[in-house]
């Protein structure tokens, strides 16, 4: 037991290495603190050109940034390539072939030698946004996350062959929770016929979310799963799946949801309301997917920061340690929630499977055990 509180307690203290320059400037006032903490947290939540562990403030007033660039690819009359270094954190312009780009709110637009960023009359930049095909720090954690999972499973694979199916080493943590995917959501909601071709993209997109949100609440500070780009583009892998390996009897269910129980002209009326529907249906399954897993990893990190910050608000013996208190609490919970999203992200896609392999016997099977009931 005492061993375990000392493993949760490094944990928490490791997240709040990565917070470290909230409690740099000591004389700033606490509107400025509010301010600082702010900022800090949405720059947490935003991608980068550059992997930034932690910062801190000097003595001369200068901020100093621990971490590396990344490579900057940009194509602009062809392509530009340099390190994200030149912009000094934003805080410089870049040349390039005598072009400048300038890094403004996350994105980078080309500029003159001044720097000059012109605005719409909503207040939208109007500087030519060159195609971006950079490396940022969220494409290198699904990089890492990529290889990890190939070394991981690719030792589990070799460790079955080599040992009469028997797991050694990691594989022995990871081969019950391949056995949970396989006969916990996948065969009972697709089915023991049409279960084998769905599992290598369940097994997949499980282990990839739960890692990435792992990796999202240790010192290197990267929110992945909490960026909209990268759980639609999960989404969208789930709503192709679904409908490009949809059955006959899945269509028909759509565009002919009533089947044979009525007369063709009396569900006319009824099919202007229920085929809309079913269409919408089709996109509404892979938006809710995005949106919450979005939404949980997102509010995870701005709660979990926010309550590490209010710590360099109080200042005081009474909500400081109150503060901690609740860092900790919420930091356990995340971790459950890590793997939580991970688990009703796949269940779900699994669940959308189940309906795109569904058969015309099956229905007729699921509605006699129906009635049975």
């Amino acid at each position: 037991m005492q061993r375990k509180m000392t493993v949760k307690t490094i944990t928490l203290l490791l997240c709040l290495v990565s917070f470290v320059s909230f409690g740099e400037n000591k004389d700033a006032a606490k509107g400025d603190k509010k301010t600082e903490i702010k900022e800090y947290i949405q720059h947490h939540l935003k991608d980068s050109y550059d992997f930034s562990l932690t910062s801190y403030t000097n003595d001369a007033g200068e901020k100093v940034h621990w971490g590396f660039p990344l490579p900057v690819i940009l194509w602009d009359n062809g392509l530009k390539v340099f390190s994200s270094s030149k912009f000094h954190h934003g805080e410089t312009l870049a040349e390039v072939d005598g072009n400048y780009y300038k890094q403004y709110h996350g994105k980078i637009y080309k500029t003159d030698a001044q720097g000059t960023i012109n605005y719409d009359e909503e207040h939208h930049p109007t500087n030519v946004k060159p195609l971006d095909f950079s490396i940022t720090k969220s494409v290198v954690m699904i990089i890492i996350t990529g290889l990890l999972m190939f070394l991981l499973f690719r030792g589990l694979a070799k460790s079955y062959a080599n040992n009469g199916g028997i797991a050694k080493g990691f594989g022995r943590f990871f081969e019950p929770i391949v056995l949970y995917i396989r006969d916990d959501i996948a065969i009972p909601n697709i089915g023991e016929k049409k279960y084998m071709k769905y599992m290598p993209f369940l097994l997949t997109v499980f282990f990839f979310i739960w890692f990435l949100n792992i990796f999202g609440l240790t010192p290197l500070g990267v929110n992945v799963t909490g960026n909209l780009a990268v759980t639609a583009s999960l989404a969208i892998l789930t709503f192709l799946l679904t409908n490009l390996t949809g059955t006959k009897d899945y269509w028909k269910h759509i565009f002919d949801p009533l089947g044979d129980s009525m007369p063709w002209y009396a569900k006319i009326p009824l099919y202007i309301i229920l085929i809309p529907i079913e269409v919408l249906g089709i996109f509404i399954k892979p938006f809710s997917l995005l949106i919450r897993l979005y939404a949980n990893m997102q509010a995870g990190h701005i709660v979990l920061m926010s309550l590490i910050g209010l710590m360099f608000i109080f200042k005081s013996w009474i909500g400081s340690p109150l503060s901690f208190g609740l860092a900790f609490a919420i930091s356990l919970i995340e971790i459950l929630v890590a793997l939580l999203q991970a688990y009703i992200f796949t269940m779900l896609s699994a669940l959308y499977f189940g309906f795109a392999a569904e058969t015309h016997d099956h229905a007729e099977e699921h509605d006699g055990e129906v009635q049975h009931l």
